[in-house]
């Protein structure tokens, strides 16, 4: 599986940006996809996650009611739409894919990421 993310850039505080991760190699809608982000200096982080189907979904505290995890299956791409963002959310941000399907919190629990996309978030 490849995995492909784009739509970072550079944001005013308090601004939206939506974050897109291209899938192909497998059959996207077997997967689970997350998110995660890695601040300056600091740890990877998990931010959101689907499962296969969409129906289910689960948040960081940090992000819970700001950002909205979406899948397209048809068009094999994850969204991730990130609302009133603040200066702590400027990161690289990574998608990921969980070939059995449900997502995960855990890093460990992903098979296959993608090169990540820069979100600097300014004041």
């Amino acid at each position: 599986v490849q995995l492909q993310a784009s739509g970072g850039g550079l944001v005013q505080a308090g601004g939206s940006l939506r974050l897109s991760c291209a899938a192909s190699g497998r059959t996207f809608s077997s997967l689970g996809m997350g998110w995660f982000r890695q601040a300056p200096g600091k740890e990877r982080e998990f931010v959101a996650q689907i499962g296969w189907s969409g129906g289910i979904t689960a948040y960081a505290d940090s992000v819970k009611g700001r950002f909205t995890i979406s899948r397209d299956n048809a068009k094999n791409t994850v969204y991730l739409q990130m609302n009133s963002l603040k200066l702590e959310d400027t990161a690289v941000y990574y998608c990921a894919a969980d070939r059995w399907g449900s997502g995960s919190s855990k890093e460990y629990d992903y098979d296959y990421w993608g090169q990540g996309t820069l979100v600097t978030v300014s004041s």
